[in-house]
């Protein structure tokens, strides 16, 4: 038999939850919990085989009650259910370990067969979230530029010279340059324009 906590903030969602897993022989819910703080007490307290986890809850959020959940109990696998499948949110719901990532339009019989395979130690994605990670793992991460190479390129946008920056930041012109010609490297750019351009397309300023 393999034991699961349910832990969502929604009781309508919990209730359906129970019984959709509850019709299966093999499957039995061992508890509820409405926050991801209380899904931890329950976790440590429970000890089940499984927890599904959403994500957005009062009392700290899915990803964060997850590392708590698997840095407090051992042998415990969390599987992520939830509505939401951002980049963002699937990259740090994995990150903190959760060994599933599943959405809540998934069918009673997919969301049985996931259970039964996070119990044997399997990843478990929901295809549109395992597209997302192939994205991700294939498109390299933007360049991250340092909080003073940010407010750099936003003043250089602003038009400023690099003596106009030191003065504003209170730092003198050569570190103005030093802080460009970093923020040029890490770009891939070799110019103030090219450098503002490919950090405005990036999102980084």
């Amino acid at each position: 038999m393999i034991r699961i906590l349910l832990v969502d903030d929604h009781p309508v969602v919990r209730h359906g939850l129970r019984g959709m897993l509850e019709a299966e022989p093999d499957l039995t819910v061992v508890g509820e919990a409405s926050s991801g703080a209380e899904g931890v007490e329950r976790a440590v307290e429970l000890r089940p085989d499984i927890v599904l986890m959403d994500l957005r809850m009062p009392g700290g959020d899915g990803v964060e009650a997850t590392a708590r959940i698997l840095a407090r109990t051992e042998g415990v696998r969390v599987m992520v259910l939830t509505t939401y499948e951002s980049d963002r949110d699937i990259l740090r719901a994995i990150e903190a370990g959760a060994g599933g990532y599943l959405l809540k339009d998934a069918s009673p019989a997919e969301l049985a067969g996931a259970v039964r395979a996070a119990a044997r130690g399997e990843t478990v994605l929901a295809p549109s979230v395992a597209s997302t990670l192939v994205r991700q793992v294939r498109s390299p991460a933007p360049p991250a530029l340092s909080q003073r190479e940010a407010e750099v390129l936003r003043l250089v946008a602003r038009g400023l010279t690099n003596a106009d920056i030191g003065r504003e930041l209170f730092i003198s012109e050569a570190t103005v340059k030093t802080h460009l010609l970093r923020a040029f490297n890490k770009l891939d750019v070799a110019d103030r324009t090219a450098a503002v351009t490919r950090a405005m397309a990036l999102g980084l300023i």
